[in-house]
């Protein structure tokens, strides 16, 4: 299979992802500020999952231009990270309805950490399909932040059982770090 098929179908779930989202923000009841500040949680929860879902496309975007060649076992992957994606959307919907709640809290963490295994899964499938002398290895390296991650999204699962707002910076904590695009693969497409 050709890389852009995979990404142009990845890209259009990630854009049906971000579209069920929008579609759960509901206009506040009444026209005051009150009204608003009711809505808040919710679209708290809609800027964090937005973010992640963000930067899951744009390093998405990013390693596959650094994929010569899609294997079956790289689609089946890629298709096991478009899961974990598709659950944040509910995992959002419930943390923005029940923003102090535990359950709702910890689901979201959750959410989160399996879309990092899963990342953590396409990854290995490009190296090894590739070989640890692929551009991807060579440009990853130890990879810090994708094994710091989902440490900090387990620590924040159990955290949302002592104090849920807590587990929410601490998952807000996590996507700053994953802001900006890994910059050793940019020099690696410059240098390609």
């Amino acid at each position: 299979m050709e890389r852009d098929r995979l990404a142009a179908f990845s890209d259009g779930v990630i854009a049906v992802i971000i579209t069920i989202m929008v579609l759960d923000l509901r206009i506040p009841h009444g026209t005051t500020l009150a009204a608003l500040q009711a809505s808040a949680p919710t679209f708290v929860s809609y800027i964090l999952s937005f973010i992640y879902v963000a930067i899951y496309w744009n390093n998405h975007h990013h390693f596959f231009q650094l994929v010569p060649h899609v294997t079956g076992s790289i689609l089946w992957a890629n298709l096991h990270l478009l899961f974990w994606l598709s659950l944040i959307p509910f995992a959002t919907a419930w943390l923005g309805a029940n923003h102090t709640a535990a359950i709702p809290t910890a689901l979201y963490g959750l959410s989160l950490l399996m879309a990092a295994i899963a990342w953590y899964i396409l990854q290995t499938t490009i190296i090894h399909a590739q070989g640890q002398k692929s551009a991807l290895s060579q440009v990853l390296g130890r990879d810090l932040k994708g094994k710091l991650s989902p440490l900090l999204y387990a620590l924040g699962i159990s955290l949302a059982f002592v104090n849920p707002l807590w587990a929410d910076a601490l998952y807000a904590l996590v996507a700053m770090l994953w802001l900006i695009p890994d910059r050793r693969i940019e020099a690696a497409l410059k240098s390609s």
